[in-house]
């Protein structure tokens, strides 16, 4: 009997070595909610635990072109999509999103590093504002991101403005924020705020955006609602970040394989 195939996520994100953050951080949290991971990689980069010192986006066509191919194979139930490296890169992301409008679209606007090094050009915000964001079924601004993004600094004002250029929902992160516990809130069109509150970890992560992000596109992909989808990842991201680890001098990493093992591991 053939088996039923997995639901598939497409990964559009860039190359992170130390498995952190980027492609490898999306595979590692859709396979570990039960989807099967494709990927288109954007941007190559060097950088270790610390922080990213370079990054090189590949051509705009070579994206196109990797996303094209496996779209003509590979039925994907959603997309989501990380660091994208420049301008240039996002219109042709844009360009692959119009051609499949049903797919649902978890946009993770990456614009700065932990380290602190700049992601992001004015051209690149502009390009998101404009191309990227219509097109998203859920962005996961953290709040600094939020800000950069429009031109509030109220977090709800800054959500009501990415709803009103054609975003269709909005979780803003509330880690580079000041409250003893990290509130997390999810803003849709019409509707009142889904405030979650989750205890303060005292480390520093690496990849916890594109976990969340990664995570709710599986379970997306798996059929659940989207306020299914964003609870759930929240659950998920917060265990991976609590069971995080540190290989080497600089932030944490998230455990995102550790329900994974814990399945496997004798009982």
């Amino acid at each position: 009997m053939k088996r039923q195939p997995l639901p598939v996520v497409l990964s559009i994100a860039g190359h992170d070595p130390t498995g952190g953050a980027g492609i490898q951080a999306d595979i590692e949290a859709i396979a570990a909610l039960g989807c099967h991971p494709v990927t288109v990689v954007s941007t190559i980069t060097v950088q270790n635990t610390r922080n990213v010192q370079r990054v090189t986006a590949l051509a705009p066509e070579l994206i196109e072109q990797q996303a094209r191919i496996l779209l003509q194979d590979i039925p994907v139930q959603a997309i989501k999509i990380g660091l994208i490296g420049s301008a240039a890169n996002a219109r042709a992301i844009s360009s692959i999103l119009e051609q499949h409008p049903t797919v649902p679209v978890v946009l993770d606007t990456v614009l700065a590093a932990g380290g602190g090094t700049e992601l992001a050009s004015t051209e690149l915000l502009r390009t998101i504002r404009e191309q990227l964001l219509p097109r998203a079924t859920l962005a996961t601004p953290n709040s600094l991101e939020a800000r950069r993004l429009t031109d509030a600094t109220g977090l709800e004002e800054c959500a009501v403005q990415m709803l009103e250029s054609g975003c269709k929902a909005v979780l803003i992160t509330g880690t580079h924020e000041v409250e003893a516990d990290v509130s997390n809130r999810l803003f849709r069109p019409g509707q009142a705020s889904v405030d979650t509150h989750w205890p303060r970890l005292p480390e520093s992560y690496h990849g916890s955006g594109c976990t969340l992000a990664a995570a709710i596109a599986a379970l997306l992909a798996a059929g659940q609602s989207l306020e299914e989808a964003v609870a759930r990842a929240q659950e998920y991201t917060w265990n991976s970040l609590c069971h995080g680890f540190q290989p080497g001098a600089g932030q944490y990493l998230p455990d995102r394989l550790i329900t994974c093992r814990k399945r496997m591991s004798p009982s």
